[in-house]
């Protein structure tokens, strides 16, 4: 048997190939819609993709279980309250998988979700009667479980769907041996919970000693808990939801057509149109100067959530980026099935060397300067765009926190007479904040390079609750 686990950083997801080379057969577990590194695989281990299962489905990422639909011709298959556009095949508590060297058997386990599922995977080869791993899918992660109130839009409470997630902790999952390996969907820095480790892979002892939510308690305490403090869920992950549900077009249809160079005079008309400018650059790099009206949201941090939190799904999206990394942006707004692109602008910011005068840059400053800006007769108003618990925690003296997935709605209570430093923890939050500001023409503002860390860097005092 060959388990291999996949690790997706930027939405911190984890899929999962499953091999029986007895039969050459593999099965693929909540895959990503870029499939090539599970056919590769395949290929190097001697298997064929027959099967696809997705736990649930997932609402921070599109699952690419049509394109191994329709590249391989895997079945698809969902837990019996799953209802989508597709043909798959329905698997309810007890139904199994049987090949010569492993055993798949579903749990049925709603709760994160009303069709989630966890799936027993058996090493024939070593004990028939105990599971060598569950692949427990968000209903048990590291540390957490599933969030249960991401489906209110859907019909169900957080209440209902946590009084299912009980029964199904208590009544699947925890009674599996200790040893029992334990492989979620997804870790730390995902918002399909709120205390997720860094660890990709556990065991059921473990979680049972240390995990926060499997300890002794009852149901209404369970509840309460699992459903407090929970973060804010980006508006495209109902999209999402509903789009793994649905017969759409794969990644490789989406990309043949986004692929497309555009010269600048067509980006800036497109603009005019109402589009969305995507600079994908690193902050850096945009604050030395971007097109005027341009959202920066840089490749190298989690790209593909706040890109899904900050942009809007019904306007078309134009790329500028360093040459070269145009399909890397599409590819990543396509795993969040942000697929309206029209193209990139030609040459990046290259195209504008004769156009001065239609690049901003954003001016930052170090957390020294501010800190003496802050001591003068007029300092500038810090605005501190972290989420409330990273504020609340500790933050400059002063400091007005709006986070920034809420920026856009507050855009009104930032004054435009007063100059404006913006920051966040390490500096790729407050880049995004300033593009937006600068678009809703808060133009008095200055970035601290850094962030918050840069501050406690140079030594500089913060209140600390």
């Amino acid at each position: 048997m060959i388990l291999k686990q996949y690790y997706l950083g930027c939405l911190a997801h984890a899929s999962y190939l499953l091999g029986d080379e007895a039969s050459a057969t593999a099965v693929i577990v909540d895959p990503q819609r870029d499939i090539q590194q599970y056919l590769d695989d395949a290929k190097t281990f001697g298997l064929h993709i027959k099967h696809v299962f997705l736990t649930h489905f997932h609402a921070d990422f599109v699952a690419g279980h049509l394109e191994l639909r329709d590249r391989c011709g895997a079945k698809i298959h969902l837990g019996s309250r799953g209802q989508a556009e597709y043909a798959f095949v329905p698997m309810k508590d007890g139904d199994t998988l049987d090949f010569p060297g492993m055993r798949l058997e579903v749990l049925e386990t709603p709760g994160h979700t009303i069709e989630s599922i966890s799936i027993l995977v058996f090493d024939l080869n070593k004990d028939a009667s105990k599971p060598y791993a569950v692949l427990t899918g968000d209903t048990l992660f590291i540390g957490d479980v599933g969030r249960p109130d991401l489906r209110a839009s859907l019909g169900w409470s957080a209440h209902d769907l946590g009084s299912h997630l009980y029964e199904s902790l208590h009544n699947k999952l925890l009674p599996l041996p200790d040893e029992t390996l334990v492989y979620p969907a997804h870790g730390a820095g995902s918002l399909c919970g709120k205390q997720l480790s860094s660890d990709t892979v556990s065991t059921l002892g473990q979680q049972r000693k240390l995990n926060y939510a499997l300890q002794p308690m009852s149901k209404e305490q369970f509840i309460a808990l699992v459903t407090a403090d929970q973060p804010d869920a980006p508006a495209y992950f109902t999209y999402d939801a509903i789009l793994n549900t649905r017969e759409r077009a794969t990644l490789d249809q989406t990309l043949e057509q986004v692929h497309q160079p555009i010269e600048l005079d067509e980006v800036l008309r497109l603009g005019d149109q109402g589009s969305q400018i995507l600079d994908v650059r690193d902050a850096a790099e945009y604050a030395k100067g971007h097109i005027a009206g341009s959202v920066n949201i840089g490749l190298g941090g989690q790209f593909a959530t706040w890109a899904g939190t900050i942009l809007d799904r019904t306007k078309p999206i134009v790329i500028v980026a360093e040459p070269g990394r145009e399909q890397e942006a599409a590819l990543r707004l396509g795993r969040i099935g942000f697929d309206h692109i029209r193209g990139f602008l030609h040459n990046g910011m290259e195209a504008l060397a004769d156009r001065p005068d239609l690049v901003w840059p954003t001016e930052r400053q170090s957390a020294a300067t501010i800190a003496e800006e802050l001591a003068s007769k007029h300092p500038p108003l810090v605005l501190d765009i972290r989420n409330p618990r990273e504020w609340s925690t500790k933050h400059i003296e002063g400091s007005v926190n709006i986070p920034l997935n809420h920026l856009q709605e507050h855009i009104g209570e930032i004054p435009k007479d007063r100059q404006i430093a913006v920051h966040c923890a390490g500096g790729y939050r407050s880049s995004i904040a300033a593009s937006i500001l600068h678009r809703y023409g808060v133009t008095n503002l200055i970035e601290m390079a850094g962030g918050l860390a840069a501050w406690e860097g140079a030594k500089l005092p913060v209140v600390v609750q």
